[in-house]
């Protein structure tokens, strides 16, 4: 079955554009034209990809992306004119899953699309075990994520972040095998952002974030998941 895309932009000329190239690859594409269109057919179409543009009428993309990520785990690709680090930050923040700016090639596009789509597939067939280390408890077949029987609200990024950590507890893993194996190889950003992905993590799952219990980090190499023996200590 082809794979359905929703693209959203209020400028009818670069979703017809956008159509028109996913549609020669083998996508179904369905248009929204405005935030709260997009929120709308999010849930309506179920699509396995959204391109959503940060300036929209109604509902702005940051609003849309608020909402539908309380409800959709699609790969979202964030569109807009806006290259500042900031707003590649607050648009990983919110869930998305990778940023293009305007203007970009079909070409560039087909690319972030296949490689999110296979990203997202890759994740759906990760096998479903429960894993608990101290506090921390991970079950891959409800995506839920406790502390000491809290439920935390992780983006999708940093659940694969944190999975990733945890299924590899005790090793040293370094910066570059980190974002391979969770961005892998089609990621185009810097290692800051994998940075930025710790620190948020550390927010949420550590009492101290300052002094980190869980996710410490190897100073020249990378980051390591403590043991259970180490934080039953």
């Amino acid at each position: 079955m082809a794979q359905k895309i929703l693209a959203v932009d209020d400028e009818r000329l670069i979703v017809d554009s956008i159509k028109y190239g996913l549609q020669k690859e083998g996508y179904v594409v369905v248009a929204a034209y405005d935030g709260e269109q997009a929120i709308t057919k999010a849930h309506d179409e179920k699509p396995d990809l959204i391109l959503l543009d940060v300036q929209l009428p109604k509902k702005d993309g940051w609003a849309a992306l608020r909402e539908i990520r309380q409800t959709s785990r699609a790969p979202i690709i964030m569109l807009t004119a806006r290259g500042e680090e900031a707003d590649k930050v607050l648009g990983l923040e919110l869930g998305a899953d990778d940023y293009l700016v305007k203007p970009f090639s079909m070409r560039e596009l087909l690319a972030r699309v296949r490689a999110a789509l296979r990203r997202a597939t890759e994740y759906v067939e990760t096998p479903a075990h429960p894993t608990k280390i101290g506090e921390i408890e991970l079950d891959p077949a409800s995506h839920r994520v406790m502390r000491n029987g809290e439920l935390l609200e992780l983006t999708r990024k940093e659940y694969d972040l944190l999975q990733y950590l945890m299924l590899n507890a005790g090793k040293v893993i370094a910066r570059n095998d980190l974002i391979d194996k969770v961005w892998h190889t089609d990621w185009v950003g810097d290692t800051r952002t994998l940075d930025v992905h710790i620190r948020w993590l550390r927010e949420k799952i550590e009492k101290n974030p300052s002094a980190p219990r869980y996710i410490q980090t190897v100073r020249g190499v990378g980051y390591r998941f403590a043991t259970p023996d180490e934080v039953a200590q």
